[in-house]
C-alpha cells in the first residue's frame, strides 16, 4: 500500500502559478504509476497529468505546456507545477497511485477509477 498526502494549494491571482506536492509513503514509491486529477465544483473528476514508472508523461490537453509534473524518488515526493492559471483551473487537487497494469492502453491512466490510492485533496483558487 501507499499512503498520499497533497499539499500546496492556495488562492492565487490569474496569471500565476503554484507548485503541488505530493508526498508517498509505504511501498516503494517507483513502483506506482503516479496520476494528478481535479475536481471542480459541480464537475467529475478530471485527468491533469500521470507519470509512468519508467518517467514518461501524459499531460490533458487543458494543461499542457502550462503545468509540469516531476517526481523526487529520493524523496518519495510527485511534484506538479501550474504556470499561467486561470480561473478555469479551480479545483481540488488530487494525485493518485496504481501499480502497472500490463498491456494497459494510453488512456487507462487518465480514468480515475483506474487508481487504487488517493491523497485528501488539495484547494487550488484562481482569482480573476
Amino acid at each position: 500500500q501507499v499512503q498520499l498526502v497533497e499539499s500546496g494549494g492556495g488562492l492565487v491571482q490569474a496569471g500565476g502559478s503554484l507548485r503541488l506536492s505530493c508526498a508517498a509513503s509505504g511501498r516503494t514509491f517507483r513502483d506506482y504509476v503516479m496520476g494528478w486529477f481535479r475536481q471542480a465544483p459541480g464537475k467529475e473528476r478530471e485527468f491533469v497529468a500521470r507519470i509512468r514508472t519508467g518517467g514518461s508523461i501524459d499531460y490533458a490537453g487543458s494543461v499542457k505546456g502550462r503545468f509540469t509534473v516531476s517526481r523526487d524518488l529520493a524523496e518519495n515526493t510527485l511534484y506538479l507545477l501550474m504556470n499561467s492559471l486561470s480561473p478555469e483551473d479551480t479545483a481540488v487537487y488530487y494525485c493518485a497511485a496504481v501499480l502497472p497494469r500490463q498491456r494497459a492502453t494510453i488512456n487507462y491512466y487518465m480514468v480515475p477509477s483506474n487508481y487504487d490510492y488517493w491523497g485528501q485533496g488539495t484547494q487550488v483558487t484562481v482569482s480573476s
